[in-house]
């Protein structure tokens, strides 16, 4: 059966525990254009963006890091600025997630994704020409986010 995202996932319910979480928007300018590395896998249908928890004690931006080569791949990321923060329910329903994203540039083509337990594959899309993705609140933060990244891509 089809998951279906609607509203009620960014309703927080009385009484459940938080999960911090970090990931980022990659970004690759080519040919004047701004391209974005979204992740696809995990039986999932639409794309994601790289994003996960964070480790007791670890640096909000190195667990962002981390998530991107794991999933992704990416290694070769240069850190741009904090894009914000979005928060839902996590997929099982069982912890609010708050996620920390950030905007980072690089000139890797492709990667090999590190996690063991999930098969994704990376892809890059325009940012105006974004596929299906799964979560919404991430399909807005890249709208949000695109005039500021086309910014930065027409100064490089």
């Amino acid at each position: 059966m089809p998951v279906e995202i609607d509203s009620t996932w960014y309703q927080r319910p009385p009484r459940i525990r938080s999960r911090r979480g970090a990931g980022g928007v990659v970004v690759r300018p080519e040919k004047g254009q701004a391209l974005i590395a979204l992740i696809r896998g995990d039986g999932l249908p639409g794309y994601l963006l790289p994003k996960g928890g964070v480790r007791r004690s670890e640096p909000i931006v190195i667990a962002a890091r981390r998530e991107i080569e794991e999933e992704a791949g990416l290694s070769d990321l240069q850190l741009l600025e904090p894009l914000g923060i979005r928060e839902r329910l996590s997929f099982d329903h069982r912890r609010w997630q708050v996620t920390h994203y950030f905007l980072f540039l690089t000139t890797q083509c492709s990667g090999t994704p590190t996690d063991k337990r999930h098969k994704y594959l990376v892809e890059w899309f325009p940012i105006h020409g974004l596929p299906t993705m799964f979560w919404p609140e991430q399909r807005e933060l890249l709208e949000d986010s695109a005039p500021r990244i086309e910014e930065i891509v027409s100064e490089l």
